[in-house]
């Protein structure tokens, strides 16, 4: 049955001072086939169940995304990322360099990701690991990572980043809305690592320096 609440839960967390009574209530929502609103170091995202289909259907709906468009798996930490996509030492090093961070990454998937989630002609997903605390006990307090997407609404250039303005613009529409504060107002930076060198494939917030590009 199809999660939607006829008005979204609004939820303060501050990010210096986590209210896990309030995690806890937002992860109840995510189990329940909810969509939930929550900040990032780079700007607020939309997240649900890994391989919840409803709510990623719902997800690609706000945004009005086509199948083609794939979602961020996001992740609290290494070990999480190492059951969902395939990394090599020198991927490892990379990544343990540059993680948490303002970056996505493109890589080889396993089998433990739905095919829905990855890229049809090569297998590969996109992962994340925020730099933000909200995100982080999010993630720790579910136990699972996240299917995400940026909260940037159709016809719009940039991510929204005021949460009473997503409250106003979305709550019919996700479950709940998390308000962290002023998150960033940029994308991440997208660097592919299947291939031998790393491939900038978008510039955000995250630098590139360290990987060379």
């Amino acid at each position: 049955m199809e999660a939607l609440a006829t008005m979204s839960q609004f939820f303060t967390i501050y990010p210096n001072n986590i209210n896990m009574r309030l995690i806890h209530q937002a992860v109840a929502i995510l189990k329940d086939g909810g969509i939930v609103v929550y900040p990032t170091d780079s700007c607020y995202a939309l997240g649900c169940l890994l391989d919840d289909k409803n709510a990623l259907s719902r997800i690609r709906q706000i945004r009005r995304l086509d199948d083609d468009h794939f979602l961020t798996l996001m992740c609290r930490d290494l070990s999480q990322i190492s059951n969902y996509a395939r990394v090599d030492n020198a991927q490892f090093r990379l990544l343990k360099a540059n993680t948490p961070g303002s970056y996505t990454f493109i890589l080889e998937a396993t089998k433990e990701v739905p095919k829905r989630l990855q890229h049809p002609k090569r297998s590969t997903i996109g992962i994340r690991i925020p730099d933000h605390p909200v995100a982080l006990a999010l993630l720790e307090e579910l136990g699972e990572p996240m299917s995400s997407s940026t909260l940037i609404l159709p016809d719009e250039p940039w991510p929204l980043t005021d949460a009473e303005l997503i409250r106003e613009l979305l709550e019919k529409k996700v479950d709940a809305v998390i308000d962290g504060g002023a998150a960033g107002s940029d994308f991440t930076t997208v660097i592919d690592l299947t291939g031998d060198k790393p491939v900038l494939l978008r510039q955000g917030m995250g630098d590139i320096a360290p990987f060379g590009i």
